[in-house]
């Protein structure tokens, strides 16, 4: 009976020693190792378990593939972690605490065990110091880069889960965001009552929400017809049987799908009833069958990403409209409003940042920059308006 490894059992199995002899960087150091290496090794050491600790966590709440890949990486981990303990020696009884980054991670991990956090153990992979650090094999460093990638693979599952919903959803909250402060800013520099700049936020809201979700829903049940309009149907099992065997168009149909014209003959044989055996099987694929992946996944649903574009421009756009909600008004209620617009500017950038395993603090720090510069943009045009009106 045979019997399959995981991921992590298909390495040859070497004892220590061996190990050791074919790459002199596993030994134990000759010389004495300086502080700052011991404080540094620490650190590795500290940040490996910790590392391991989250591949482990997430394990526990996947099943199958995903399982054994997450605890192959840990055991990776386990073995670099091996490779430090080596070099401290007895300095190793002494650990330091992992990076803050790496008991985040395990706080994630442990919580959650979402996407976000294959999003951020990417990112962690991806800086590894391995590659510079003399203290580090090869293997090591060559470790961490490939770490990436199987995390980035996992990630992208996730991602791809996300990717319609979500998508409206951030979307639909940064317009809210930037819309409706921009059109506050403009209302309050153009000299109207603070009670007009309000009802005008509201009405920007309610309409933005409204226009959003109506644009979402034809949007992505366009999109689902379109699939569903360039997905074959079966009427070729229906019609062949009534075809004319000298002149017919079946031969057609399979070339225009995209199979070659011998696969495409086999085909027409297979439907006519004209062949006796299968000799080829790998002619007689079904290509007029669904596709086991269901291809509206990556899309969403029509209804989740109306409801979720609606819900989160309105999130969104009610930011800049609280102060004036609460009875501030003037510059106040404007300072007010654009200090809380850019948190949750920086907060939906950072989100849109990690899950694309880039710098959260690049992409938050962009959105602001949009979000601020549109406001500002429309707040000089209400100065002019007003002082043309005026």
């Amino acid at each position: 009976m045979s019997q399959h490894a995981s991921p992590g059992q298909h390495r040859a199995a070497r004892p220590d020693s061996a190990r050791s002899e074919s790459n002199p960087a596993l030994q134990p150091p000759n010389t004495d190792p300086t502080a700052a290496d011991i404080r540094r090794w620490r650190q590795y050491l500290a940040d490996e378990r910790a590392e391991a600790a989250v591949y482990r966590d997430l394990a526990q709440n996947r099943q199958g593939e995903e399982r054994d890949i997450l605890l192959a990486l840990a055991e990776a981990e386990g073995r670099h972690e091996a490779h430090w303990l080596r070099l401290l020696g007895e300095h190793a009884e002494k650990s330091r605490q992992a990076s803050l980054r790496s008991q985040l991670l395990g706080f994630l991990a442990r919580h959650f065990g979402s996407v976000f956090v294959l999003a951020l153990a990417q990112r962690a992979e991806g800086r590894s110091p391995y590659a510079k650090d003399p203290s580090a094999t090869p293997a090591m460093a060559a470790d961490e880069q490939i770490h990436e990638e199987v995390v980035r693979g996992l990630a992208t599952r996730g991602r791809n889960r996300l990717a319609g919903t979500f998508r409206a959803a951030v979307f639909g909250a940064n317009d809210g965001l930037v819309s409706n402060l921009s059109l506050v800013m403009g209302m309050a520099a153009s000299g109207v009552a603070s009670s007009v700049v309000l009802l005008s936020g509201i009405a920007g809201l309610l309409a933005g929400a409204l226009s959003m979700g109506a644009g979402e829903f034809v949007s992505v049940r366009s999109q689902r017809e379109l699939l569903a309009a360039t997905r074959p149907t079966q009427i070729t099992l229906a019609a062949a049987p009534k075809l004319d065997i000298e002149h017919n168009e079946l031969l057609l149909v399979y070339l225009a799908r995209g199979m070659s014209h011998e696969a495409a003959e086999h085909r027409v044989a297979e439907r006519m009833g004209l062949l006796s055996c299968d000799c080829d099987p790998s002619l007689s694929l079904q290509p007029e069958l669904p596709e086991a992946e269901d291809q509206h996944e990556a899309v969403g649903t029509a209804w989740g990403a109306s409801l979720s574009s609606f819900c989160f421009f309105a999130s969104g756009a009610i930011v800049p409209i609280l102060p004036f909600l609460f009875g501030m008004t003037g510059v106040a209620a404007l300072v007010v409003a654009g200090v809380l617009v850019g948190m949750a500017l920086l907060l939906t950038g950072g989100v849109v940042g990690l899950l694309s395993g880039t710098s959260p603090l690049t992409r938050g720090l962009r959105q602001l920059a949009i979000g601020l510069g549109a406001a500002a943009v429309t707040y000089v045009l209400g100065l002019a308006f007003g002082t043309v009106v005026g």
